[in-house]
């Protein structure tokens, strides 16, 4: 397994723990693997992740609320719409309230 294999695990893993009706930023899950600088990398592993039922995908977007991983979910607004079903607000392709539903990993796991 490369590094990369094996930092995207670690990015599915805690993905794996957001709750439904709740968001976290690519940032978030880069500062709680210990690889703040590594947002990007985080992006990657959220565009690979598409074969990943058990992946919650959706549920990452940048640190501002953006849904910028939207294309990777076949439609222009399938992000949007998973979102919405789970009760996240999204107006113009960013999260309301993103204070509100935000998910901090290295408040919420151990």
């Amino acid at each position: 397994m490369d590094d990369n294999q094996g930092f995207f695990e670690r990015v599915y893993e805690v993905c794996r723990h957001i709750p439904e009706g709740r968001v976290t930023s690519y940032g978030a899950i880069a500062k709680y693997l210990g690889a703040a600088r590594s947002a990007r990398m985080v992006g990657w592993a959220m565009n690979s992740s598409k074969n990943l039922e058990d992946v919650p995908a959706h549920r990452v977007v940048n640190r501002n609320g953006m849904l910028t991983g939207k294309s990777h979910f076949g439609g222009s607004d399938a992000m949007q719409q998973l979102l919405e079903e789970e009760g996240v607000p999204v107006k113009s392709l960013q999260v309301q309230d993103f204070e509100k539903f935000f998910w901090d990993p290295m408040k919420e796991l151990p």
